[in-house]
């Protein structure tokens, strides 16, 4: 059978989406190969939120064009947010791309994939032309948020996401997400619940639930019940897995923490005490323009309710910096609020205009090197908040889930700490997938280092 070399670019949705691709393509009996010179289908999994990784995906696909000239039966093609977005113009810009497919038609990639390949299959054994064929297909689909559900685990692995949603219907006027990932669709909780029981009986004991705004989960399909709302009833739900020792979730919008979703973080034992809580700006007049549907001071009173109810919730973040019409004092309110957060960590981001997003057509867009220069003052200021908050943990015992090899180091095993944080050990075969206590030893800043307390 055909090899298939799939790279992701992006977000855990993307992983997600790209798990399903995989799973479906093995099922067909393909190979998976990590050498796009031993491949005969390439795919590029593509990202939109910023521009960067809109030319990274591009200049990668150039790049590989070469291979046709040894493989003229070679697929390419792009898919996911990207591929959305542009369709056919990149068959049209790129000579040698195939196949195009948009966000929710992940599941007809396997199919696609087939008919290219046994089509150019057909041109070599029969020495036909090589007649430009592709197919493109970014349309909407009915029920697609449902057809991302099987997975492809390795041995011993013992997390994995479950994607619970697709779309989003904020229309923040940075984000292009609304437009390549359409508007918001859920699944049905008994759904998700028996994805989770499923991934729990082969030995996953940690879930990541996904969505582009996740905490606001099934609001269109299902009602409050006992004046818990949709995430929270899926989340309790979760929780009554057998097998499951920790749920998380990611990406939250504040406007989605209400007063049930902060308490759950009390009497949920198996939520893990870490939120990735965007903030974009800290200035309320770019909040406004960013259409994010709250103040500072809302931002500030959901931190301190979150720390009330988990006093050792780790905090991180989202910042874009440079966002049109930013002067210094939106900037130094922005820098002001993080300062007072103190976050565990963050993603720091220089405004990319989007193409067909408000932003990108309002005034005084702000000057590259003004946006450089903030976003390593904004660094800065962060890689100090974060190595004081590892600092803190040097000497103490942490739980973590051994998830298997370091990535940096093949040779010692890591794990993750209830708050979401690196722990790199020496060990050996039994501690992966295991939960333990590790005694912190030193960090470097972001990553900490230990030894098992107990194992």
């Amino acid at each position: 059978m055909p090899k298939v070399f799939l790279k992701t670019y992006g977000c855990q949705m993307n992983e997600r989406d790209s798990e399903q691709v995989t799973r479906d393509l093995v099922a067909r009996g393909y190979d998976l190969t990590e050498s796009e010179a031993d491949a005969d289908v390439v795919l590029l999994n593509t990202c939109s939120v910023r521009d960067m990784a809109e030319q990274k995906a591009i200049g990668k696909m150039g790049m590989l064009s070469r291979l046709r000239n040894n493989k003229p039966e070679m697929v390419f093609g792009f898919i996911g947010c990207m591929a959305q977005s542009r369709g056919a113009e990149l068959v049209r810009d790129m000579g040698h791309v195939d196949l195009v497919v948009g966000t929710q038609k992940f599941h007809k990639v396997a199919d696609y994939v087939e008919e290219l390949v046994q089509r150019r299959r057909q041109m070599r054994d029969t020495l036909m032309d090589d007649a430009r064929f592709s197919i493109v297909d970014i349309d909407e689909e009915a029920g697609s948020q449902e057809k991302i559900s099987e997975h492809v685990l390795e041995p011993k692995q013992s997390t994995a996401f479950v994607s619970i949603m697709q779309g989003c219907n904020m229309h923040c006027t940075f984000c292009i997400v609304p437009s390549t990932r359409g508007s918001e669709r859920s699944r049905r909780i008994e759904d998700v619940v028996a994805e989770v029981r499923a991934l729990a009986q082969k030995g996953v004991r940690e879930v990541t639930l996904l969505g582009q705004i996740v905490n606001l989960f099934g609001r269109h399909e299902f009602p409050k019940l006992e004046n818990k709302s949709p995430f929270v009833q899926l989340l309790d739900a979760v929780h009554e897995v057998d097998g499951i020792d920790r749920i998380r979730f990611t990406s939250p919008h504040p406007i989605g923490f209400r007063p049930d979703l902060v308490a759950a973080f009390t009497r949920l034992p198996k939520l893990m005490p870490h939120v990735h809580l965007p903030l974009q700006s800290g200035s309320d007049r770019l909040l406004k323009q960013m259409h994010r549907g709250y103040t500072a001071a809302k931002y500030l009173t959901l931190v301190d309710a979150l720390r009330k109810a988990r006093p050792d919730i780790a905090l991180t973040t989202d910042v874009i910096v440079g966002f049109p019409g930013e002067t210094e004092e939106d900037y130094a309110q922005t820098r002001e609020l993080v300062r007072q957060v103190q976050f565990d960590n963050a993603f720091i981001f220089r405004y990319s205009s989007r193409r067909d997003t408000p932003a990108a057509t309002m005034e005084d867009q702000v000057p590259e090197a003004v946006k450089e220069a903030r976003n390593k003052d904004l660094l800065a200021l962060l890689d100090d908040c974060a190595k004081a908050k590892s600092e803190a943990l040097v000497g103490q015992l942490v739980q973590i889930l051994c998830e298997g090899p370091s990535k940096t180091n093949a040779e010692r095993l890591s794990g993750r700490t209830p708050g979401n944080k690196i722990v790199v050990f020496e060990g050996g075969t039994r501690h992966i997938g295991q939960i333990f206590d590790v005694r912190i030893t030193r960090t470097t800043g972001f990553t900490l280092y230990g030894d098992p307390a107990l194992l």
